[in-house]
């Protein structure tokens, strides 16, 4: 597949890349999807979450009325959990979510979410480029000027540019990595995807073996 590059202000430089067919041009497998996106969102979960059990509440341990007589129903301390206050049954515990892919998987998922992408033409190539200063402005204009304004993007460096990554960091539409943290979930969730030539090049470097 053969797409135009353009310049940071969005103009045809006359220049062409092909986008490599093992790469952009697979047949998308969409249970390799779903189980990097699943491994990803698990990761990003803390699992921190934590009720007391009975035997951590504080409280006394003392039996609340006789076993029998009372015409109502049987009762230990105030730490069961049937009392407001008491211990929670089978509650949850600290864990750790994350699972693990092997990298065949991982990077036929990736394939997939730019295979998918290329075939409903939501990929824009751009030249390298960099910011002078941090200025959200700039990158505002960017987005204007690549006709990707009203869209969710992802932009993908070749290398690291602190200037354009903070001068993006505000805005809710948008989010800069870099060519080696690309993943699947964060392709599928832009509208457009813009790769700078750079970013290209490394990712057909890597993905392609």
């Amino acid at each position: 597949m053969e797409v135009n590059v353009v310049n940071v202000s969005g103009k045809e430089t006359g220049a062409k890349v092909q986008l490599s067919d093992s790469v952009f041009g697979i047949e998308p497998n969409d249970h390799a999807i779903y189980l990097d996106v699943k491994q990803y969102l698990a990761n990003q979960r803390q699992g921190t979450h934590k009720s007391k059990q009975r035997n951590e509440i504080a409280g006394s341990t003392r039996k609340l009325y006789k076993q029998k007589g009372t015409g109502g129903a049987r009762a230990g301390s105030v730490k069961s959990p049937l009392f407001n206050g008491g211990g929670r049954v089978f509650g949850p515990q600290p864990r750790d979510y994350s699972f693990k892919l092997n990298k065949k998987l991982k990077s036929l998922a990736r394939k997939s979410a730019l295979s998918y992408k290329a075939k409903d033409s939501n990929i824009v190539v751009v030249e390298d480029f960099v910011f002078d200063s941090v200025k959200t402005k700039s990158y505002i204009q960017l987005t204007a000027d690549l006709n990707v304004s009203d869209v969710k993007t992802l932009l993908v460096l070749g290398a690291a540019n602190n200037n354009v990554y903070l001068s993006s960091r505000n805005l809710k539409q948008t989010k800069v990595i870099l060519a080696e943290q690309l993943n699947t979930y964060d392709v599928l969730n832009a509208g457009k995807l813009i790769l700078t030539t750079g970013a290209l090049k490394t990712l057909e470097e890597a993905l392609a073996k």
